[in-house]
C-alpha cells in the first residue's frame, strides 16, 4: 500500500513510518522539520526508516515540506491509499506563547490535508488527536463523551480538527479516524517530556526536576501501543467517523514517576521542585474501552514496565541519543 505519514520525522509519525516501511509498503513522509528540539532526533528516525525499508523490499520517500502547502499535499496524495496525520506545532507550553502558529499549522494544516484527501479520493484518513481536548475534568477516566474545555491554545487546536475530521465524514463520506493519545512515551522521545527529562538527569547524576507540586496525574502510553492502534486503522473500518482514547488505563502522579525512574538510575539522588508551567492540564486518565470494543485495542505495558524499558533503550543508544537530548 502507498501511505502518507505527515510529520513523519517525529516521535510518533517516526515510529509509524518505520514500522510500515519495515511492512513493506511505500511510505512517503512530509515534515518542515519544525526545530522544537534538536533536529538530529528526526533525522535518526528517518534514516532508521530507510534502513526499515531497505530490509523489507519496501520504499521510503522523505519530503521536506509543509502541510499549509495545499498544492503539495495535493501531489502527494494522487496515488495514496491511506494518509496517517501526525503533523502539528506541539507543545502546550508552546502553544501559550504563539497561539497563532498553532492554529496555522493543526488546524489549516489539518483542513489542507482533509482537502487533498478528499478531492484523491484517499481511502483513509487517521488523525492524531489528543488528551488535551479535554482540559479540565469533571470526571475521570475521561470516556469519548465528556465534556471538552481545553486550557490551552494546542488543546482548542486539536479539538477543532477533530470536529473537522469528523465533519469531512459525515459530509463528503471521507472515512476518518480520530485517535486521542494520551502523553506518548518511548524510544526516540521528545527531549522534552517529563520522562526523558528525569532519565537523563538521572543518568548524569542530577536530580529528576518537577514542574510544580507532583500532584498533578497523567497516563502515560508506551509508542508501541500507539503503533499497534494506527496499524489496525490500516485495514479495519470499524472505527470509521469515529473518536477513540488511546491511552494505557494507568495513572501516576509526577512526583511518583520521578521516583520511579530514580529508584531504577540512582536511589540516592533527590527530587528538585520548581515552577510550574502555564496550560498544563492538571490529570489525565483514559477509558480506552470504545477502542477496545471497536478495534480490539489493549496496552501491553504499565508505566513501570516502559520506564524500565525506556531506561535500557536510553542506556544503549545514550552515544548520539544523550548529547541532543541535553542541548535541547
Amino acid at each position: 500500500m502507498e501511505i502518507l505519514v505527515t510529520g513523519g520525522t517525529g516521535f510518533i509519525g517516526g515510529h509509524l513510518a518505520e514500522s510500515f516501511a519495515r511492512d513493506g509498503h511505500h511510505v512517503t513522509v512530509v515534515d518542515n522539520l519544525e526545530p522544537y528540539y534538536d533536529l538530529g532526533i528526526k533525522k535518526h528516525n528517518v534514516e532508521t526508516s530507510r534502513e526499515a525499508a531497505a530490509e523489507s523490499g519496501g520504499a521510503y520517500d522523505f519530503v521536506e515540506g509543509t502541510v499549509t502547502n495545499a498544492d503539495l499535499l495535493k501531489n502527494l496524495t494522487e496515488t495514496v491509499d491511506a494518509i496517517y496525520h501526525q503533523a502539528a506545532q506541539a507543545g502546550v507550553r508552546k502553544s501559550v506563547e504563539e497561539p497563532a502558529k498553532v492554529n496555522e499549522y493543526n488546524v489549516t494544516g489539518t483542513m489542507t490535508v482533509l482537502e487533498a484527501a478528499r478531492k484523491n479520493d484517499v481511502d483513509r484518513v487517521v488523525y492524531a488527536s489528543s488528551s488535551s481536548v479535554y482540559g479540565k475534568p469533571q470526571y475521570l477516566p475521561y470516556d469519548e463523551d465528556h465534556p471538552n474545555e481545553p486550557v490551552s491554545p494546542y488543546g482548542v487546536s486539536k479539538l477543532s480538527s477533530e470536529h473537522y475530521m469528523r465533519v469531512y465524514n459525515e459530509v463528503y463520506g471521507l472515512p476518518t479516524v480520530s485517535l486521542r493519545y494520551f502523553t506518548v512515551y518511548g524510544p526516540r522521545m521528545r527531549p522534552n517530556m517529563a520522562i526523558s527529562n528525569f532519565v537523563s538527569r538521572c543518568m548524569r547524576g542530577e536530580p529528576p526536576q518537577i514542574y510544580g507540586d507532583g500532584k498533578q496525574t497523567r497516563d502515560f502510553t508506551y509508542i508501541d501501543d500507539v503503533v499497534d492502534a494506527n496499524r489496525q486503522l490500516l485495514h479495519d473500518d470499524n472505527a470509521d467517523g469515529e473518536i477513540m482514547n488511546i491511552g494505557s488505563t494507568d495513572n501516576i502522579d509526577i512526583l511518583t514517576l520521578a521516583e520511579v525512574v530514580r529508584d531504577e538510575i540512582d536511589p540516592d539522588l533527590d527530587i528538585e521542585f520548581t515552577d510550574a508551567r502555564e496550560g498544563d492540564a492538571e490529570h489525565t486518565h483514559a477509558d480506552i474501552s470504545k477502542a477496545n470494543e471497536l478495534i480490539g485495542y489493549e496496552p501491553s505495558r504499565d508505566i513501570r514496565q516502559g520506564v524500565r524499558e525506556f531506561i535500557e533503550w536510553y542506556e544503549a543508544n545514550r552515544d548520539w541519543y544523550e548529547p541532543l537530548v541535553v542541548n535541547s
